[in-house]
């Protein structure tokens, strides 16, 4: 088996046109198709990244609560990389994003801060 990278990640949002606008307008998300599925009552929004890699941002009815903290157990955090955190953290504060303050990563030295998705979901921005 040959992986080469990650192809995309999936998120549940709880209310679809917050994370719609927040992943498209806020983060500035490419939407690449979006779909309404009526036997599930469920939207899927194909998103991607300069580089190629994808979000699949769903709705469901009454998706259940998952724990999102960074140190709950599954998926800690979705990671992406920009060329200057402090730009990207004004940019986001700017647009009324609360983010934690920068940090610096103690074993490659790159900056990095975390902050959340309209869910709570924790994201994070790593300097390049």
């Amino acid at each position: 088996m040959e992986l080469r990278r990650i192809h995309h990640a999936a998120i549940i949002a709880s209310d679809y046109g917050v994370s719609k606008t927040f992943y498209t307008q806020v983060l500035g998300l490419r939407v690449v198709a979006e779909n309404y599925r009526a036997e599930r009552d469920s939207h899927k929004l194909d998103l991607a990244l300069p580089d190629g890699s994808q979000i699949e941002l769903f709705s469901f009815p009454d998706p259940p609560a998952r724990p999102s903290r960074p140190e709950a157990c599954g998926l800690r955090h979705l990671a992406f990389a920009v060329p200057d955190v402090a730009a990207a953290v004004r940019e986001l504060r700017g647009r009324g994003v609360v983010t934690e303050e920068i940090r610096v990563d103690e074993y490659t030295g790159k900056r990095f801060v975390f902050f959340a998705d309209p869910d709570g979901l924790p994201l994070e921005l790593y300097q390049e």
